[in-house]
């Protein structure tokens, strides 16, 4: 089991011939939410940077297989998970409910569902419904004694009480949807992947439930932010991504950061 390493290959085979039981403090998760369809696009779009809609061959699944891929991933995420660890997973309304069952189904219980409220959400392009504007994260622990660092959270917390001092925080987390220098670019200047996160969304899961040298795992590692974020904050970390642009993207970035 190799530390600080992005790991090539499906997540269910990598976790079940690569990581320890046991070994793992916290999961953070962005999988694949099965939204892809119709390819929607506003490439002029000013509020939230150029809107095409995720439209890839990993995120396109019969309802049937996504739920048993679902459960067999949180599965795995479950036995990898120290006794007292954390998961967290990324989601929208097309997925919460089968990731809320295979959370259930594996016996990680859920304490928060927090609320992504996105600052520039993308454009309502039917305008037969209201603006989808957040996303979820879901936050489960492994049995008991789990890490809640609630003051190293206060501390990175932007809501201050009204005399100034730190504030609890709380549930939903606003940020912009990526852009700008965080946002990783293609060679024809689009996002490089569709569902980038913000590094200081991923951030505050880390700091919430980890302390230093402690061992996070991103099955879905994207664009590398778990791994940078970890990085920065002096945590471990094993990825696992099977794309290999977004695999070589990622570890060009992790490189970058000193």
């Amino acid at each position: 089991m190799k530390k600080n390493f992005i790991y090539k290959g499906d997540c269910i085979k990598v976790m079940q011939d690569k990581i320890e039981d046991k070994s793992i403090h916290t999961v953070f998760a962005d999988p694949p939410y099965n939204l892809s369809g119709k390819n929607l696009s506003n490439p002029k779009n000013t509020t939230g940077g150029a809107f095409y809609k995720v439209n890839e061959d990993w995120d396109s699944f019969k309802l049937s297989d996504y739920e048993k891929f679902t459960n067999s991933w949180i599965a795995e995420s479950s036995r990898v998970l120290k006794s007292n660890g954390s998961i967290f997973i990324c989601a929208s309304l097309h997925n919460l409910k089968t990731v809320l069952l295979g959370l259930e189904l594996n016996n990680l219980e859920v304490k928060n569902i927090i609320i992504w409220q996105k600052a520039n959400p993308m454009p309502n392009q039917t305008r037969r419904l209201f603006t989808h504007s957040h996303e979820y994260i879901v936050w489960a622990v492994k049995g008991k004694g789990w890490i809640f660092n609630a003051e190293e959270l206060k501390k990175i917390n932007p809501e201050k009480q009204k005399d100034g001092s730190l504030k609890m925080m709380q549930d939903v987390w606003r940020f912009p949807v990526v852009q700008g220098p965080e946002r990783l670019k293609n060679k024809e200047g689009r996002a490089l992947h569709p569902t980038q996160k913000p590094e200081a969304l991923v951030e505050r899961a880390i700091v919430g439930t980890t302390k230093k040298n402690n061992l996070v795992l991103d099955p879905f590692m994207g664009s590398g932010t778990t791994a940078v974020v970890c990085k920065k904050l002096s945590r471990n970390y094993i990825g696992i991504e099977q794309d290999e642009r977004y695999l070589q993207a990622a570890r060009k970035r992790i490189k970058s950061i000193l």
